[in-house]
């Protein structure tokens, strides 16, 4: 009594189709098969009908085909099979084969072949594909698994930056709101006080103009870090003048020339194509202040056959590969990552002592995203936003009564806030 043979990957019988129309050859390979131990049930099939009708009802684990059949070829079999089935494994039993045939079997999708002379390589060869079956299957799963993973940190991905891209708005808005009005209202109520001192007080007169600069200066500070924020601009006239208004900045601050260059007509863009671009021109700037050792940069962005296309070069040092693939580099990932979200690409090259160029396409027509699973969670920091603006029209109300009251007003005082659609309430760039 011959001891069956159990593999790890064999739960259960081996269901076995078998294309022949020989019967002794038939019952020569079912012995070989059960010579070798396997546990196995074998259906036997003669033509095509039979063959189709044995793949839909018991659909088996692994198919012995015969090179030559009358009417019905051991090829045709197997393309019909693998249309349907293919991951199942296709074993060729036949006799002498030439090598062109051979190759020309294994180009067609077999797993392998055995001759009917040296069937004791059969078992060998049904067991192997079965093996080969199982981790192509495991690891297609493990590929689904990576995908889906990947898809899941991407939607997070994109709902962390609109979540962060929220929180400034809002910030931003109450930076400016609530300190911009407090600090306006303290210069007025200084003003007052001011006007009410003896003009022969000198020393009173004194401190409260240095008081009165020392306001002007924090209602400066207070715009610049809403403005920083999220700059009106960017909403209000667009991405050209908001990429001109932080190229302005980026000179007087660092004296480097940047020189911004446009091809775009429409003042107002895609929310958030707008952001993308603004947010990755930043990071841009920003590489160019710490590594860069640049003197200028010119940007141009122009449309580019359904792209919309950001050109940054500077005359620096130059980036290096080993900088552009470093994966520590958490500021040209985030800017890939931002592209990416929009079905756009970052392209970074440099060259020594020429500089750095960053190349940024992302198409004008491009798939929301933000993630619709996910609706309930972006809907959230929406909801802010609207009970912001709704807080907003009473201590609007109120600040507008109190100005009325006052009979005086202060030189150099700033104006109210002005007020507009999302970005209402934040200072405007210069």
């Amino acid at each position: 009594m011959h001891q069956k043979v159990t593999f790890s990957f064999v739960k259960k019988e081996i269901r076995i189709l078998m294309l022949e129309d020989n019967v002794a050859d038939a019952e020569l390979i079912r012995f070989a098969l059960r010579e070798g131990g396997l546990l196995f049930s074998l259906k036997r099939v003669d033509s095509k009908t039979a063959f189709l009708k044995e793949l839909d009802t018991n659909t088996p684990d692994v198919i012995l085909l015969d090179y030559a059949l009358p009417g019905f070829d051991g090829f045709s079999a197997l393309s019909l099979a693998q249309q349907h089935y293919p991951d199942l494994p296709f074993i060729f039993v036949t006799g002498t084969l030439g090598e062109e045939v051979v190759i020309e079997m294994l180009k067609s999708g077999a797993t392998d072949y055995v001759l009917k002379t040296r069937l004791s390589r059969l078992v060998p060869a049904v067991l192997r594909a079965l093996r080969e079956k199982e981790d192509r299957l495991q690891r297609r799963k493990t590929e689904e698994q990576l995908r889906k993973s990947h898809q899941q940190l991407r939607a997070l991905s994109v709902y962390l930056q609109h979540i962060r891209e929220d929180e400034r708005i809002r910030i931003s808005r109450q930076v400016h709101d609530e300190l911009g009005q407090s600090l306006t209202g303290l210069k007025m109520d200084l003003y007052w006080l001011s006007s009410r001192v003896p003009k022969q007080l000198r020393e009173l007169h004194d401190k409260a103009k240095s008081m009165s600069h020392h306001i002007d200066t924090t209602i400066q500070t207070v715009r610049r870090i809403s403005t920083e924020l999220r700059p009106g601009i960017l909403d209000d006239l667009g991405l050209v003048a908001a990429l001109e208004w932080q190229a302005h900045e980026f000179q007087k601050r660092t004296g480097i020339h940047c020189l911004v260059t446009s091809d775009i007509k429409a003042a107002i863009l895609d929310e958030d194509l707008n952001t993308a671009f603004f947010r990755i021109f930043q990071e841009t700037l920003t590489n160019i202040i710490r590594h860069a050792e640049a003197t200028k940069v010119t940007v141009h962005l122009q449309k580019q056959r359904g792209h919309l296309t950001l050109h940054v070069h500077d005359n620096g040092r130059g980036i290096t590969e080993a900088q552009i693939t470093n994966t520590k580099s958490i500021g040209l990932l985030g800017m890939r990552e931002r592209a990416a979200l929009l079905g756009g690409k970052i392209t970074i090259t440099g060259a020594p002592g020429k500089g750095t160029t960053v190349l940024v396409r992302i198409p004008l027509t491009h798939p929301s995203p933000r993630p619709h699973s996910k609706q309930a969670a972006t809907d959230a920091p929406t909801s802010k936003r609207n009970t912001a603006r709704a807080e907003e029209a009473p201590r609007a109300k109120t600040s507008r009564a109190q100005a009325h009251r006052r009979k005086t007003k202060p030189p150099g005082q700033v104006g109210r806030p002005l007020r507009g659609r999302r970005n209402s309430g934040r200072a405007q760039a210069p």
